[in-house]
């Protein structure tokens, strides 16, 4: 490789793995945070109902098989590490045993599509915490670029979105509303970023593959802050609300465009409780699955890594052109004073 990285290391969330890591999680999660203890009783619940396992560490055990096998295809010889910001492989754990493997300087792939404080910003001080805490000799760690208009992101949600339309009949396409989700923010941390603008555009790059009878809405869900703090809206279950209350809509696609795995907040608000809701209301739904370990998005990796080593063209589709590799000092702040929520529309 032309350029002196030796190694990628995949950065993610972290979720528990028994039911006995669950309240330790969720007080990593929320430390610092002002958020009810009752709402993370609420949400340990959640995780209860499913055995008190989160999928996404199974689910970054996968990509980074997937990944491993992506690059010895294309002869790549980059050792892939994986840490977590909340769980287990902690960050910390997983510099200091990338520096007793004698690794100087990393890329990291962001589990995260988009640009904002918790998605990006929070991950960066992060490492910055765990290169402290090993010391001297940690790693150099550089992030690649957030790929909400990468054709290897965007091509695959819209094979998933079709493959949803399936199951709705023909006679309903008319009457069927794509619905975009994705994990809500405080509305002073999202005026701060490009996050929802990016998502506004994700959604319209797949709606511009999907054919044009249908209409899409972005739509947000997962909000855990107190209710006096102004949050992006509209939740996903009170637009269901709406548009049953519209009486025009009879079916859903529910599309969790804002993450790349089926991990427990998708499981949860949208495979649980929206669905209830759905049946309740007389809605059908259907929900479109995440990227995972599609090979395009596998591929995609690959290629933003190739970006930083190679120099090879960047890839983007729209308007918005690739994203900076280097974010700027003041990138993704934790926020601002906020201003009204609008109505991401699609």
């Amino acid at each position: 490789m032309s350029d002196s990285y030796d190694a990628l290391l995949v950065v993610s969330f972290g979720g528990p793995e028994g039911p006995d890591e669950v309240i330790p999680f969720l007080e990593n999660v929320l430390r610092g945070k002002n958020v009810p203890r009752q709402r993370m009783l609420d949400v340990a619940e959640h995780y209860q109902q499913f055995g008190g396992v989160s999928p996404i560490n199974g689910q970054n055990r996968d990509l980074t098989t997937a990944l491993r096998n992506e690059l010895a295809r294309h002869q790549i010889e980059l050792p892939i590490y994986w840490g977590n910001r909340n769980w287990h492989p902690l960050l910390a754990d997983t510099l200091r045993q990338m520096k007793a493997d004698g690794i100087q300087r990393s890329l990291a792939f962001f589990t995260s599509a988009y640009s904002s404080y918790s998605g990006c910003r929070q991950y960066r001080e992060d490492i910055e915490r765990a290169q402290q805490e090993v010391g001297a000799g940690a790693p150099q760690v550089e992030k690649l670029r957030v790929f909400f208009n990468h054709p290897g992101f965007i091509l695959p949600m819209a094979d998933r979105v079709r493959s949803a339309l399936e199951g709705v009949p023909g006679d309903r396409h008319r009457s069927t509303q794509i619905v975009f989700t994705a994990h809500s923010l405080p509305i002073s941390m999202a005026a701060a970023c490009q996050y929802a603008a990016q998502l506004e555009e994700a959604c319209r790059l797949v709606m511009a593959q999907i054919e044009n009878t249908f209409s899409g809405q972005l739509v947000f869900q997962s909000r855990s802050g107190p209710p006096t703090q102004p949050w992006l809206e509209p939740d996903v279950c009170d637009y269901l609300r709406g548009l049953r209350e519209a009486g025009q809509v009879t079916d859903v696609i529910l599309v969790p465009i804002g993450f790349i795995s089926d991990h427990i907040e998708i499981l949860f608000d949208l495979d649980t409780e929206a669905r209830e809701l759905c049946d309740e209301l007389g809605l059908g739904m259907a929900r479109a699955p995440t990227v995972g370990t599609d090979p395009r998005f596998v591929s995609m990796i690959r290629e933003l890594i190739l970006e930083r080593t190679e120099g090879t063209s960047r890839a983007f589709l729209g308007e918005l052109g690739a994203s900076h590799d280097i974010c700027p000092a003041d990138c993704c702040p934790a926020g601002r004073p906020s201003r009204p929520a609008g109505r991401p529309a699609v």
